[in-house]
């Protein structure tokens, strides 16, 4: 049993002249006596919640950032009318801080063998699966002065996906590799390219290219163009370490990271090649192999939607050998992991020689656009000092990425902000150039 306000009032009114005029417990008792019989009967009148009964609809996924409608139909089975407050109750990163009262709460009235649907509009900030919690339901009886109140278990779940902002960058390195891929200019004959088809000479055309069965079989002389060579694999090789979880700027590595992946894998799936997907620290959180075409980006999303930083150093032997196993052919790495001296230098330079002698490995990494600003400040010994650790800062990372490229390795070193168009720059600079 649950009292309301209205109660306290009714019996603070009702004391108040028989403590003033004449104070007594027979008067206390004339006064509340009537008042809990009151209660009593509100309570009994009050619509049972035991019996109520809860189904759930609406969306099961929503991007970060924007919000998902969640309906929780409500259907009273009892013959009496109910009058009550509920409750549906989500983690508390399923709202923004100071909505989540005005979200979760509703009022409702069923009346008696009917049913009613609420909705319940949910607005993540984090990644990751979110759970419905406990329904609470307080059923007022008709005057008011007594509630009967619940709870009940009606699961769903939705899965909030990553926001994949980087998209607004699609449409230009589309843009680009269509024109690498000769649909806006004409391709020559060269490494990394295949036939594509036969057109007619132009005068300028290298002579080399005309294809002489092909013009003795029609009156005009052919010509061979060329395109970049098809499916190729890609492995995406996220680091889900303890260097993954800092933040830089408003976000996590990590996050930054699969943004970057997302871009990568819509990109290089529209260029006619094959993403595989591989989240690893000390052992696999998430792999995702052999999807191709439509499947491939929603595969991959759902992957990465529950994907947290784990708070261990990578085993780099151990992320190797499953990168080889994972890749048996030559393929294009693209390794997503911390430019910081002492993992790169202990962890992964000793295992680099075994990527490289059959892989084209790229590896891309967060830059920490803070650090910039320090090498930059100026004005006072303050500033000083801090331009001189972000010099520094920024000259180790030299050091690491020139000390990745002496041994073939590709680096990308950019700001969160950057990180995904440079990373999309480079895979159509490897594609250009033949090395995929």
């Amino acid at each position: 049993m649950a009292l309301t306000g209205r109660t306290a009032l009714l019996a603070a009114l009702g004391s108040l002249p028989v403590g003033i005029l004449a104070p007594s417990w027979t008067g206390m008792l004339a006064v509340n006596a009537p008042l809990s019989l009151a209660i009593l009967c509100d309570y009994v009148l009050a619509a049972p919640v035991r019996t109520l009964r809860f189904t759930r609809s609406g969306d099961t996924s929503v991007r970060l950032g924007d919000s998902a409608e969640v309906q929780l139909t409500v259907t009273n089975p009892s013959s009496r009318r109910l009058r009550a407050h509920l409750r549906d109750a989500w983690p508390p990163s399923s709202w923004h801080t100071g909505t989540e009262q005005a979200a979760c709460r509703h009022k409702l009235t069923v009346p008696a063998g009917e049913r009613r649907r609420l909705t319940t509009v949910l607005r993540p900030t984090r990644r990751g699966d979110r759970h419905a919690e406990r329904v609470t339901v307080r059923s007022y009886g008709p005057l008011g002065l007594a509630a009967r109140q619940g709870n009940h278990r009606v699961p769903w779940t939705v899965r909030v996906l990553p926001p994949f902002t980087s998209r607004k960058h699609l449409p230009s390195r589309l843009a680009r590799l269509r024109e690498l891929d000769g649909r806006t200019s004409v391709l020559i004959r060269g490494q990394g390219t295949e036939f594509d088809s036969l057109r007619d000479y132009v005068p300028g055309d290298d002579t080399r290219s005309i294809d002489w069965r092909a013009t003795a079989r029609q009156t005009t002389v052919a010509v061979r163009t060329w395109r970049p060579e098809r499916d190729r694999h890609i492995l995406v090789v996220l680091d889900t370490g303890r260097t993954s979880a800092g933040r830089v700027g408003d976000v996590p590595r990590l996050d930054a990271a699969m943004d970057a992946a997302l871009l990568l894998t819509a990109l290089a799936s529209r260029a006619g090649d094959r993403v595989d997907l591989l989240a690893y620290d000390r052992r696999i959180r998430a792999q995702v192999q052999g999807r191709s075409g439509g499947d491939l980006l929603p595969a991959l999303v759902n992957a990465l939607a529950p994907l947290e930083p784990e708070l261990v150093e990578t085993d780099a032997r151990g992320l190797s050998a499953t990168a080889l196993t994972s890749a048996p052919r030559r393929s294009l790495i693209v390794l997503l992991t911390s430019l910081d001296a002492a993992p790169i230098e202990e962890g992964l330079l000793p295992v680099l020689p075994q990527l490289t002698q059959r892989h084209t490995v790229l590896v891309a990494s967060v830059a920490d656009p803070h650090i910039q600003q320090m090498s930059t400040s100026r004005g006072t010994i303050e500033a000083v000092y801090d331009a001189a650790a972000g010099a520094q800062a920024q000259a180790q990372r030299r050091r690491t990425a020139e000390q990745l490229q002496r041994h073939g390795v590709t680096v990308v070193d950019a700001t969160p902000d950057n990180l995904a168009p440079a990373l999309a720059d480079a895979y159509l600079a490897l594609k250009a150039a033949g090395r995929l």
